[in-house]
């Protein structure tokens, strides 16, 4: 009798191999298309093909960080980025006119350790840091004619044009529906009414194996819809019916889910008349419509009771359009710069200098050395460091992976198309092209590499420079040897800070959510504010966790266990709801909700301990009831 063997892949190398799915992102493929080419063919026509080769390249990376979304949130994160990199843009330029090549090479060092500190804060504190390393070693090195305040216009113009097709143009399909819908708000609208949807596949799962997934499904939806609210308001007036009534909508599904989970964890299956009110409430925000009469679940438990008054208040402030702020999350400054300079902060900005530094130390070695020949392109070997030191991009062993195929493959490809293609029209065709296919190469870090790749080189091209594709395989390959190598040193203090920081951070929003319940505060707002902090940080601490534990061994073995200790939190925070919703319905707790909260705390004090998570770091939470 044969016996089938399963081979499991390691993590990292599964890593790797692993592309996201998800709809072809059409709008932003359009964008991408309208991006770099008209900025070329545009400088072409004025005799500043220099200027044009800088915008085009801000234009791609502004391409990288549009991601779907609001219109709204995307003023932040390809505004943001851009401003970082005309800073660094200025800084790298002056810096390669005036200093020498050793102190050129310490003043990117210190660059990359301020811009990885910096990326410790958030996603776009992430792109901003990584613009900005990235256009330094730009200016520092890009044979230009131009002065450094006219490139560093000149990325500005280039991000700030596909920012302005992102606010202007819209999505497909947006105009020819209802013309009284304002189709610079379909992000957000899009995005809250996936909140009602989640709220309605956590309650088709009650009491099913699939209740943990689809609760983590629906905290994703709600963290969506906060960034999708987040940012500059699109019009001037704050009064505007459009965003009275999306904040209304959202502050909606904040008890909704707040219900949802409470039955969650109670685990008892519901009827189908519970889901059926979300669902609706979901399809007339996407249409506009009224919401019409919702079916009223069973009102035989609290929970339950919970879930009733939630539709009622959702249908009322569909009709009324009021809702307070309930999106804006509460970080102050002090906050933000307590992670910035933290343990977190300090370890991956220690990591980056030491990775931007060795590549521009190497780099800079090669081209004053006799045997580099006449290439001109150092500056590639630090910028395709500063990109791979970015743990956003996955675990280190896979984004090497991903880099050097990646690489590899645009290389090639382009080394064909610039074979055949005319100068410089096929380039700029090429390009147009390539700005087209990154916001679908954005599932893959290989396929994004690979795309890429291709672009750089053309606008390397078109610049008047000859083809490279040979040095860009080379100093690829270097640059994933060193980041390889500075990633796992042995580093000052306890490794997996980062990690270590974002559990932190989760246990601290844990410990105020629960506070607050047990303290029988009436301010529900409070708590719905409190809630999503705690859920949001904790799934923000998986996404770390899951990210570390597909490293290497030698790196993975850093944050062992912390994957439980966030579990724990996980449902202590679903506890923490259950009482909530409880102590709404009757006022007191009952002996099972006591009784698990205490054997919750009892686990983490213990697992806090195994893992080597001082008590500082996570708080000792109170039992007080």
């Amino acid at each position: 009798m044969s016996r089938r063997v399963t081979l499991a892949l390691p993590p990292w190398l599964a890593h790797a191999l692993r592309a996201r799915r998800e709809p072809v992102p059409w709008s932003a493929v359009v964008r991408g298309a309208l991006a770099g080419g008209p900025l070329l063919i545009l400088a072409l026509a004025f005799g500043r093909v220099s200027l044009g080769v800088v915008a085009a390249i801000a234009a791609m990376l502004a391409g990288i960080n549009d991601r779907p979304g609001s219109r709204r949130a995307s003023v932040r994160r390809l505004g943001v980025p851009a401003l970082a990199g005309s800073l660094g843009l200025l800084v790298g330029t002056y810096a390669g006119e005036h200093v020498g090549a050793v102190a050129l090479t310490l003043v990117l060092t210190g660059l990359g350790l301020v811009a990885g500190g910096i990326s410790a804060v958030g996603p776009v504190a992430s792109a901003a840091g990584t613009q900005l390393l990235v256009a330094s070693a730009i200016g520092a090195g890009m044979p230009l004619p131009a002065p450094g305040w006219q490139r560093a216009l000149a990325f500005l113009v280039g991000a700030g044009w596909l920012l302005a097709l992102r606010l202007v143009l819209p999505t497909p399909g947006a105009l020819a529906g209802d013309l009284r819908f304002d189709f610079r708000f379909d992000g957000e609208r899009d995005a809250v009414a996936g909140v009602y949807d989640a709220v309605a596949d956590l309650l088709d799962a009650v009491g099913t194996e699939h209740a943990t997934v689809r609760r983590a499904a629906l905290t994703a939806a709600l963290d969506h819809a906060q960034d999708a609210l987040a940012g500059p308001r699109l019009r001037r007036y704050a009064s505007s019916a459009a965003e009275r009534r999306l904040h209304a909508q959202y502050a909606a599904a904040l008890p909704l889910a707040e219900a949802a989970t409470a039955l969650a964890w109670a685990g008892e299956t519901v009827s189908g008349r519970a889901c059926e009110g979300p669902r609706r409430l979901a399809s007339a925000l996407r249409g506009g419509t009224h919401t019409g009469p919702l079916p009223a679940p069973h009102r035989s438990a609290p929970a339950l009771r919970a879930l009733d008054d939630a539709l009622l208040r959702a249908a009322e402030a569909f009709d009324r359009g009021e809702g307070g702020d309930l999106h804006t999350r509460r970080r102050t400054a002090r906050g933000l710069l307590r992670t910035a300079f933290g343990a977190a902060g300090r370890e991956y900005g220690i990591r980056v200098a030491l990775c931007f530094g060795t590549g521009a130390a190497f780099a800079q070695a090669q081209y004053h050395s006799h045997w580099y020949g006449q290439h001109t392109h150092w500056y590639w070997l630090p910028v395709t460091a500063a990109f791979l030191v970015k743990p956003d991009l996955g675990p280190l062993a896979s984004r090497v992976l991903c880099r050097a195929a990646g690489t590899v493959l645009g290389a090639l490809v382009f080394a064909a198309f610039a074979a055949v293609l005319p100068r410089p029209r096929g380039l700029i065709a090429l390009v147009a092209v390539g700005g087209a296919l990154i916001p679908v190469a954005t599932r893959h870090f290989a396929a994004q590499t690979a795309v890429v790749t291709v672009l750089v080189l053309a606008l390397v091209m078109v610049g008047g420079e000859p083809q490279a594709s040979v040095s860009r395989i080379g100093e690829t390959l270097l640059a994933c040897a060193i980041v390889l190598v500075v990633g796992h040193l042995p580093m000052p203090g306890e490794r997996g800070g980062g990690v270590r920081a974002r559990l932190a951070a989760a246990g601290g929003a844990a410990h105020a959510y629960l506070v607050h319940v047990l303290s029988e505060c009436d301010d529900r707002a409070a708590r719905w504010t409190l809630r999503r902090e705690a859920y949001r940080t904790l799934a923000e601490a998986r996404t770390a966790i899951a990210l570390a534990a597909a490293e290497l061994p030698a790196l993975a073995r850093h944050t062992e266990g912390t994957d439980e200790v966030a579990a724990l939190l996980e449902r202590l925070v679903d506890t923490t709801t259950a009482c909530a919703v409880h102590l709404d319905d009757t006022g007191r707790l009952m002996p099972q909700h006591t009784e698990r909260l205490t054997e919750l705390l009892g686990e983490l004090a213990a697992r806090r301990e195994r893992v080597g998570l001082r008590a500082r770091e996570l708080p000792v939470l109170p039992l007080a009831v």
